[in-house]
């Protein structure tokens, strides 16, 4: 990876918010693979048009060649296509062109760049008064299976993604074959700042070694212990919890049942984990309103943050805008772009086609839009609403 990605967590910022925003800016830094010789297109022209097609709605390779094709010349020009020396005509590359582009790039600089532009583009809001308290920002991180690119001979690409509890991903890595997600969580986290944020995560992630990561990086957790842990798991389940008040209770009606959900917090400072002050006891109870079953479930978690942190109410909302990432993200990937029925499977493709479709459905989180199908349709009726939303006019 060339020396200059360094410079992707802190991009040179000295100009106006919008040149800020500008992906250009961030995708200059993406090594170019392709030989010297026989370049008739620059790659970042290459690399924008791929970047607003699937901004548009493009599910494929045959369609990021098509929504490039039908571009008039102001939008290859502000995608920065060079006009011939002589015609003045700027010349539209042949999908192959992209496609050969895109299946060889590296993955990590793209998403490192994707990441950056991503979080250059999000302004904190100002708040009228000092808090009392910093604001805790949560990332929820969780892996998810391409399983279009399986073949005959290897298994489907997994993919580990950090995204924010709005929907934002802020960094992507693809965990090794003949590996799982937990190798590759402190390397994905490497990128990203953690100054005042809060971790969640699946019962996989419930490390000693990443709750001792966090804590030097400064950051806090929030984990689920099950029973693949099981000493600390024998630990939290037998604290006194018929003993410990009710501190929070929710009620909803939703998808066609009645859930009931009770937490209770424990501070306990002998914890079996680096870093863990408050145990944490949720108690689901739901009943299906088409045929009256219910169900009773009870969730464990440890934390780092004290009772002075965190309310109970803050607690429970980011245990569940965990669920956050499934819906948010990996359920619109799967059902509204349809990333498992895509049968790309050459190179570096697969993990290029699903960095591409977080900058998508990112973008579109960010300018609060909250029905990303609806968004693609906008933005497929007009090529320059894909150049605005990316900075490139």
């Amino acid at each position: 990876m060339p020396s200059g990605l360094g410079q992707l967590a802190l991009p040179n910022l000295h100009g106006t918010p919008q040149d800020a925003a500008d992906l250009r800016r961030f995708l200059i830094w993406v090594p170019d693979p392709r030989g010297h010789r026989g370049r008739r297109y620059p790659m970042l022209p290459l690399l924008c048009a791929a970047a607003a097609a699937v901004l548009a709605g493009a599910r494929s390779l045959i369609a990021i060649g098509e929504w490039t094709t039908d571009a008039p010349p102001s939008v290859l020009a502000d995608l920065g296509f060079p006009p011939d020396a002589l015609t003045g005509i700027r010349a539209v590359p042949h999908p192959a062109t992209i496609r050969r582009l895109l299946q060889r790039l590296d993955g990590d600089a793209l998403d490192a760049a994707i990441g950056a532009y991503l979080r250059a583009r999000t302004t904190p809001p100002q708040p009228s008064e000092p808090p009392s308290k910093p604001a805790l920002r949560a990332i929820a991180v969780d892996g998810k299976t391409v399983r279009g690119s399986r073949t005959r001979t290897t298994t489907a690409i997994q993919l580990l993604a950090a995204m924010d509890h709005h929907g934002v991903v802020l960094a992507q890595r693809q965990i090794a074959s003949k590996s799982n997600e937990i190798p590759a969580f402190q390397p994905l986290l490497d990128t990203i700042d953690l100054t005042d944020t809060l971790l969640t995560g699946d019962a996989l992630h419930t490390q000693h070694a990443h709750g001792a990561y966090l804590r030097k990086r400064g950051a806090h957790f929030l984990a689920i212990v099950k029973k693949n842990h099981s000493g600390l798991y024998a630990q939290v389940r037998k604290l006194p919890w018929a003993d410990i008040p009710l501190d929070h209770s929710t009620r909803d009606r939703a998808h066609h049942r009645d859930e009931i959900r009770r937490l209770k917090v424990a501070a306990f400072r002998h914890l079996d984990y680096p870093g863990a002050r408050q145990a944490i006891q949720i108690v689901r109870w739901r009943r299906e309103l088409s045929t009256g079953k219910l169900t009773i479930e009870r969730v464990y978690l440890i934390t780092s943050l004290t009772v002075f942190d965190a309310t109970c109410t803050e607690l429970a909302t980011w245990i569940r805008g965990h669920r956050g990432i499934e819906n948010l993200l990996h359920h619109v990937r799967d059902h509204t772009v349809r990333e498992d029925d895509s049968k790309v499977r050459t190179g570096t493709l697969p993990r290029t086609m699903a960095s591409l479709r977080n900058l998508a459905i990112s973008v579109f989180r960010q300018d609060g839009q909250t029905n990303i199908a609806a968004a693609l349709r906008h933005t497929s009726r007009d090529h320059r609403r894909t150049l605005s939303a990316l900075g490139l006019t």
